[in-house]
């Protein structure tokens, strides 16, 4: 049995940390309406599908502005699944799928690697000292960057690993700048896939590789197609077949853990009154209870996709790593 202590290693951000951290460098006088503006993106309010890819950066903005400290709270420092073995602990798992990502990059001490889309840095950090490198992390959220280079400064690594606010639309690097470059369930939020890919093709030196966990609605490779054969895809696997344990079990309301507790249903439950007791007292700004709301329902989403893919096949919803070679 996993005791409780492995669950605080999980994530050390306490009840006031989730408070103080909720709506990032959003003023928490303004949390309410920007969760109230982020709704009207999203298709499960209603939102229209042009208006957001076209304010993509703002909607993706006020996203991790209002959830980061919701996921740093129940998820820990890496914002990501894993495929997981029995026996296995969600903080393990993770850390192994982060190790398997920097063992297929091939990656060697000394060399300097991108992370497309960091978060605050979890996988950053890990790689980092898992292979030795210096690794930046772009991301386009002030909130998380400054949160990352705390967690960096606390870690050991803020001399070999920085972080560059910026959009991976508009990489501002120059061409052939990086040995290495990754990206981990970040390249969703990309209004054109082919924009972003392009610029992780630029910014990446002759020869070298690049890889992806990612959601995937996946078509079969065409070798008519001469952009295909020009970026070929050299290897790629859906980690969701064949894992011993789904990788949405920790979400799942019928699965219990004392190692990932926040995730589970009684876990979720005590948070959710917790913010709505931090709120009416005023340590949560107002609107932080829909927040957790839009994220619960997220969770529900994510379990029931899950589920569906399991009971037909992997051409409806894929987790998987995707390697390109330049």
């Amino acid at each position: 049995m996993v005791s409780p202590l492995e669950d605080h290693e999980m994530s050390k951000a306490g009840a006031l940390d989730l408070a103080s951290g909720l709506g990032g460098k959003i003023d928490k006088t303004e949390v309410l309406s920007a969760v109230e503006k982020y709704e009207k993106y999203h298709v499960f309010y209603g939102g229209d599908e042009e208006e957001r890819k076209a304010h993509y950066s703002d909607m993706v903005n006020k996203y991790y502005d209002l959830v980061t400290s919701f996921y740093e709270f129940g998820w820990g420092e890496s914002f990501h699944f894993a495929p997981r073995f029995k026996g296995e602990t969600l903080r393990e798992s993770i850390k192994r799928h982060e190790h398997f990502l920097a063992l297929q990059l091939g990656l060697k001490p000394g060399q300097k690697v991108l992370d497309v889309g960091c978060g605050i840095g979890g996988p950053l950090r890990e790689i980092a000292r898992f292979s030795s490198t210096s690794v930046t992390g772009l991301n386009n959220n002030e909130y998380q960057i400054a949160r990352g280079k705390e967690l960096n400064r606390l870690a050991g690594v803020d001399i070999t690993c920085d972080f560059v606010k910026a959009d991976f639309m508009k990489m501002p690097f120059p061409d052939n700048s990086y040995d290495a470059v990754y990206a981990i369930e970040a390249t969703c939020h990309a209004p054109d896939a082919y924009g972003c890919y392009s610029e992780i093709y630029r910014v990446l030196k002759p020869g070298q590789h690049f890889a992806a966990y990612e959601w995937c609605m996946t078509d079969s490779f065409d070798p008519q197609n001469q952009q295909h054969q020009k970026i070929k895809v050299i290897w790629s696997k859906d980690l969701a077949v064949g894992s011993p344990l789904p990788w949405y079990l920790p979400l799942d309301k019928s699965h219990f853990s004392l190692s990932s507790f926040r995730l589970t249903a009684a876990g979720r439950f005590i948070t959710k009154n917790m913010v709505k007791v931090l709120e009416y007292v005023g340590l949560a700004p107002k609107g932080s209870q829909r927040v957790q709301d839009f994220l619960e329902k997220a969770a529900e989403g994510l379990v029931e996709g899950g589920k569906v893919f399991l009971d037909v096949s992997s051409s409806v919803v894929g987790y998987g790593c995707i390697m390109n070679i330049k």
